[in-house]
């Protein structure tokens, strides 16, 4: 990795990055056990282990000072009445924030803290959303054909901490009900 200035473009419509790292590919196993409804989970499984997201990194090293960025690309589609999401995850250094930046699609960021504060914050094309320090956040398309695309930077030493939420879950499912879209109580969250 260089440490001089550099440029990147995300082109639309495919919003793949000119300058791409590491690509990350998340199927419907990689979210076991993150539905609600195991049956719908099971017979979508059963039909094909679909996509349901992928990551486009801009790597930097790991250390203070440095910023890695890239793309987050959330596919449409339900698991039952659940959205399609990412895994979620709390930062492994807890003391630092993410910045997302809408470009394409809608959703919502659901968010929450290890002592019980949840926020959902809505996603949508030209908006900026910061998740403060030590708050976990997942990623939801609520598209019914258009993929949520976002713009991520966070600092390079932060890590990935997925294993609290494989475990627990998020205490905030978003869901499609006869009135539209709702956020519910997770009834398999679990107190870490």
């Amino acid at each position: 990795m260089s440490d001089q200035p550099f440029t990147f473009e995300i082109p639309f419509p495919g919003f793949k990055p000119s300058r791409v790292d590491n690509h990350i590919v998340r199927h419907l196993t990689d979210l076991g056990g993150q539905f609600s409804d195991q049956t719908a989970y099971n017979q979508m499984l059963a039909a094909e282990d679909r996509i349901l997201y992928e990551v486009y990194e801009i790597k930097r090293p790991e250390v203070v000072g440095e910023i890695l960025m890239g793309i987050s690309i959330v596919y449409p589609g339900k698991v039952g009445n659940e959205f399609f999401m990412t895994k979620g995850h709390f930062h492994s250094v807890l003391d630092t924030a993410e910045m997302y930046y809408c470009l394409h699609g809608e959703g919502y960021m659901v968010m929450e803290t290890f002592e019980g504060k949840t926020s959902i914050e809505a996603l949508a094309p030209g908006k900026v959303l910061y998740v403060p320090p030590r708050w976990a956040h997942r990623s939801v398309c609520t598209s019914r054909q258009e993929k949520l695309v976002t713009f991520f930077a966070y600092p390079a030493n932060a890590g990935h901490d997925y294993g609290t939420i494989e475990k627990s879950g998020f205490r905030k499912l978003i869901i499609e009900t006869d009135n539209g879209i709702e956020f519910v109580d997770n009834p398999k969250f679990l107190e870490a």
